[in-house]
């Protein structure tokens, strides 16, 4: 099978690669979605970009774990953004989710929260309850490479798909 973009060499179905999923990501993936097999070592967006290819810089998005609180509550959320972005937790995601203040979840309460690996999260599999934030730039885009849940490969998805994800709340503005 060959990926909607980039030059990668082993792309299949994601639903045909479940064993190298996370078990909430396994379960949640859908025929869309295209698993590529990447270099756990190259997982982060500059590695990956120098790796495979310049041009998916504009075409990468990031999914980052925030944990807002209000008191003594805390919410977990995850946010998407192009990878060109960068969350804007302290504006935005903190007015949206009511918070007095929000930061990214330290590592432990992300992986722990997840099921996933740190470096390879994803939206696709997040627990049911936790809102998920994606860019309206997201959204619009044809086809975005995100983790897997694992370092260890990516997935391709289109940005619609992620806007109708569970929780799903597309904004205008979340990636600055």
């Amino acid at each position: 099978m060959r990926a909607p973009i980039g030059t990668f060499e082993d792309a299949q179905p994601a639903t045909e690669r479940r064993e190298l999923l996370p078990p909430p990501v396994a379960a949640a993936v859908t025929p869309e979605m295209v698993h590529v097999d990447t270099d756990p070592a190259k997982a982060d967006t500059a590695d990956f970009v120098a790796a495979y290819g310049p041009e998916l810089l504009e075409r990468s998005a990031n999914c980052v774990v925030v944990a807002a609180k209000r008191g003594q509550d805390v919410t977990l959320a995850a946010c998407v953004v192009l990878s060109t972005t960068r969350v804007d937790v302290n504006g935005l995601v903190r007015r949206h989710l009511g918070a007095r203040k929000a930061s990214f979840a330290t590592m432990d309460l992300a992986v722990g929260g997840t099921g996933m690996e740190y470096g390879g999260i994803t939206p696709v599999g997040l627990p049911p309850h936790w809102p998920l934030l994606i860019d309206a730039a997201v959204a619009d885009t044809a086809h975005v490479v995100i983790g897997s849940g694992a370092r260890r490969g990516k997935l391709i998805v289109p940005g619609r798909t992620l806007a109708g994800l569970p929780g799903a709340v597309v904004l205008t503005g979340l990636g600055v």
